[in-house]
């Protein structure tokens, strides 16, 4: 049996194994059932619930979180970074694959999540970076394509700048071009900047531009011209011109 659950948040994940594993085992045994997985949480609530599945004689229990987004899951293209021993891999992956392209294996338990997070920290911080670049060229009177041409053959190319672009116009069906509807929520990235940031200080890692990004997000989420978009309306926030 293998049981793969996404959930929102933190707390979500363990009242739900909380219940899971309080239920009497059915006919059978339950020490080889599959848990994957694939909620954005941080790694210290994954390995509790891990410890907890195996301590209980229960199955075991993997981390796959993934990325991609809503696209990425419609188009079945998602990738994962999968958290688990190697002797549980050829279990995994093709359940994975199911739902997705690639499989990309961090290491033991919880190693996906940190992959993930690191990850996710990296694109917040460019995310306002890009913002922050396309508004100073764009205010001192460059074209907004004409700039993300050059960033984007340049040294300062991201999947903000050349994908997500955060000004109107420049990339055709980006967020910004739909008033910055859709895509990825900005209490989203808020979200898993928390848990890379508590990562962080969980492992002993210095991050410098953590917690200024941190403000900027919670400020933008909370500004009316911003709330329940795209994390690339940091833009509009920083005063772009759209």
């Amino acid at each position: 049996e293998t049981v793969v659950t996404v959930l929102p948040e933190p707390v979500h994940v363990k009242g739900v194994f909380s219940q899971v594993l309080a239920q009497p085992p059915s006919t059978g045994s339950h020490k080889d059932r599959l848990f994957i997985d694939c909620s954005t949480i941080d790694p210290a609530t994954s390995k509790e619930v891990a410890h907890t599945v195996t301590a209980t004689q229960q199955g075991n229990f993997v981390d796959a979180p993934m990325s991609g987004g809503v696209v990425g899951a419609t188009a079945g293209t998602l990738t994962f970074m999968l958290g688990a021993p190697s002797s549980l891999l050829q279990r995994a992956e093709p359940v994975l694959m199911m739902m997705g392209k690639r499989v990309l294996h961090c290491g033991d338990q919880g190693a996906g999540l940190v992959g993930k997070l690191a990850n996710n920290y990296l694109l917040a911080i460019n995310n306002i970076a890009t913002c922050e670049a396309m508004n100073l060229g764009i205010k001192a009177g460059l074209d907004p394509k004409v700039l993300a041409n050059v960033i984007n053959v340049s040294t300062g190319k991201c999947w903000p700048s050349e994908v997500n672009n955060p000004v109107k116009g420049v990339v055709e069906g980006s967020p910004a071009g739909r008033d910055y509807g859709g895509g990825f929520g900005i209490s989203l990235m808020k979200k898993d900047l928390g848990l890379a940031l508590q990562a962080a200080s969980e492992a002993g890692a210095q991050l410098e531009l953590g917690d200024k990004a941190n403000e900027v997000y919670d400020l933008a989420a909370k500004d009316e011209r911003c709330k329940g978009k795209d994390f690339s309306v940091v833009y509009r926030y920083l005063g772009g011109k759209e």
